[in-house]
């Protein structure tokens, strides 16, 4: 019993640890967002005694922090748009449509999930300057979804294969095609598991930077967090207003965590268990 509290003890105190850790730069961040660029040269480290929007206003503005942040909703929302449709319809083909090959075809997808970018990225984008969809808004959410696809048919391939076949054939003898089914039973039966997957799709997207740099190379249609790191070189001198960026970009991503984490925690979880 003693030993069973110690381990408790050690354990809480590991993830309070943890929890600090990931905790403190965000803090650290904010604070130094508020400051003026004397009050942080002076000392970094102390806690700003006012709250000032000067610094966020300047990023926001200045900075063209608004025109990343435009260009990130267009690109992830039409990303995730696609990559649900996609993957729902081919999740529920690989689950419940035997054919010859879905199987072959359902490895390649998980072999997918290996393949690191960096070596497909120079064939990418030699590909899409061919095709001239380079610093193109279509041509980033074809990367992201070329990207993301294998892991999102994955998932929802796991989801669907957990519902019952019976509820397919009997949908069939209702006089229903394949694509009845899939629109009047799997998309309602599928809504728990689509809205999951496309929060984890969507944070994907949202936080990438090597894509978009590669695929969206102008000033002007640089995604946030591409604009973020641009930012670190524009206001080497400046720490607040490059710690005021840093915040506006993180801002929508924890707000996405907080709202929705039991449904990332159900995605990241789904198919380890069978239904």
């Amino acid at each position: 019993m003693r030993t069973a509290r110690l381990g408790r003890w050690v354990l809480a105190l590991l993830m309070t640890t943890l929890a600090l850790a990931t905790v403190y730069p965000l803090l650290f961040t904010a604070n130094a967002a508020m400051k003026t660029r004397r009050e942080y040269i002076l000392d970094r480290f102390s806690a700003t005694t006012t709250l000032r929007g000067d610094n966020i206003a300047n990023a926001w503005n200045s900075a063209g922090m608004a025109g990343y942040f435009v260009n990130s909703l267009i690109v992830v929302g039409g990303a995730v748009i696609l990559l649900l449709l996609f993957g729902s319809m081919a999740g529920f083909a690989l689950s419940h449509l035997k054919f010859r090959g879905s199987r072959t075809l359902f490895l390649g997808c998980l072999a997918g999930l290996f393949i690191p970018f960096q070596v497909i990225m120079v064939p990418l984008v030699r590909t899409m300057t061919a095709v001239g969809l380079i610093d193109t808004y279509p041509g980033l959410v074809v990367a992201y979804v070329a990207q993301f696809l294998p892991f999102t048919i994955y998932l929802m391939t796991s989801y669907y294969s957990a519902i019952p076949k019976d509820i397919v054939d009997a949908a069939r003898l209702d006089g229903n095609s394949f694509y009845g089914v899939y629109r009047r039973i799997m998309l309602p039966i599928g809504l728990p598991a689509l809205l999951s997957v496309g929060v984890l799709d969507a944070l994907f997207c949202w936080n990438d930077v090597l894509i978009a740099l590669l695929m969206m190379p102008s000033a002007e249609h640089r995604t946030l967090m591409v604009g973020v790191t641009a930012l670190r070189g524009q206001y080497s001198s400046d720490i607040p207003t490059f710690a005021s960026g840093v915040i506006i970009a993180a801002v929508p991503v924890l707000a996405v965590y907080l709202v929705f984490q039991r449904r990332i925690a159900d995605a990241v979880t789904a198919g380890s268990t069978k239904g």
